[in-house]
């Protein structure tokens, strides 16, 4: 009668230890599934607003400033674009970015508009705390504007959106702001020595 109590409450052990198995390994397998984000449903990559120019593993030759022994009849054209990066705080990193002829002389961080209204209308609605409009504008030269500077900017496409400009700022609410002040001091000097009357929002 002992034996059999003995190899019944065997039995009950060894089938709990079966359970508890199963289920460690049901949520082991549960959690790799469900914790690892897929390369489309990752986040995008978080970065840091970089007020001064530090240190880079690859520093591009006109992010300083203007070099002045460039080719003779060179074209240089200046764009902006948005990228799938984030600031610490969710806002969208945008890029302006310096071309030449055959190679990119400088990239400097950038804001437009605030995290929640990056796919609002950029067009039509004015006030709205949305990136500027994509398409080309005719670039003011660097302006005095209180202890910063102001570029004026002109849409050449049609939009009801106004006032805006290239400035020092953070975040963005429709223009284009450049957190450092040493890069857009670069950029000012950029603009001049070349002339840069065109810049072109590519997204």
């Amino acid at each position: 009668m002992l034996s059999t109590h003995r190899a019944s409450f065997r039995h009950v052990l060894m089938s709990m230890l079966m359970v508890s198995i199963r289920s460690a390994f049901l949520v082991a397998v549960l959690c790799v599934v469900g914790c690892t984000q897929s390369a489309e449903t990752r986040s995008p990559q978080v970065v840091k607003v970089q007020h001064d120019q530090g240190p880079k593993s690859v520093v591009l030759p006109g992010q300083a400033g203007p070099i002045f022994d460039r080719p003779e009849g060179e074209t240089l054209r200046l764009t902006m674009r948005r990228t799938n990066n984030l600031f610490p705080d969710g806002n969208r990193v945008w890029l302006v970015e310096l071309h030449s002829d055959a190679s990119l002389l400088a990239r400097w961080t950038a804001a437009s508009g605030i995290a929640q209204r990056q796919t609002a209308d950029r067009l039509w609605s004015p006030g709205n705390a949305s990136p500027l409009p994509a398409g080309t504008y005719r670039l003011g030269a660097p302006e005095p504007w209180g202890d910063d500077l102001w570029f004026d900017l002109q849409p050449r496409f049609e939009t009801t959106r106004s006032a805006l400009g290239v400035h020092r700022c953070y975040p963005g609410t429709g223009c284009i702001c450049i957190p450092s002040r040493t890069d857009i001091d670069a950029l000012a000097g950029w603009v001049r020595m070349a002339g840069l009357r065109e810049i072109t929002v590519s997204n």
